[in-house]
């Protein structure tokens, strides 16, 4: 199941868990706020997801882009695949990192995400 281009600009290689060669989908919108956006690849990421990734790859999307952790808002993309399974609907979430050790997560509503951005 291929994961349309228009959700990402560039493949992003990062280690996940165990230093496992993993990949994401990574558009970044440089706006009032700067918005990463770390796009699930299923069958096309050899290695960790997205999801599972967590605050690791934010910091490694901030590293290699020259941002800053705390000035960002990094969202989470699982994306639309036209599949009939209900798991691989649609869902952006904001990943906020800044609130102890777990991420706290905030689905975003169609509203939401026409504000951010356009698909």
């Amino acid at each position: 199941m291929q994961v349309p281009e228009k959700y990402y600009d560039e493949l992003f290689h990062f280690k996940g868990q165990w230093d496992m060669p993993s990949c994401c989908g990574l558009r970044v919108l440089r706006q009032e706020t700067t918005v990463v956006i770390a796009t699930e690849l299923y069958q096309d990421n050899p290695g960790t997801s997205v999801a599972a990734a967590g605050k690791s790859l934010a910091e490694q999307i901030c590293r290699q882009k020259g941002l800053n952790l705390n000035e960002i808002m990094f969202l989470q993309c699982n994306p639309d695949t036209s599949s009939k399974l209900s798991f691989y609907d649609e869902e952006i979430f904001e990943v906020d990192f800044t609130d102890g050790p777990e991420p706290v997560y905030r689905q975003l509503s169609a509203e939401d995400i026409k504000e951010l951005f356009p698909f």
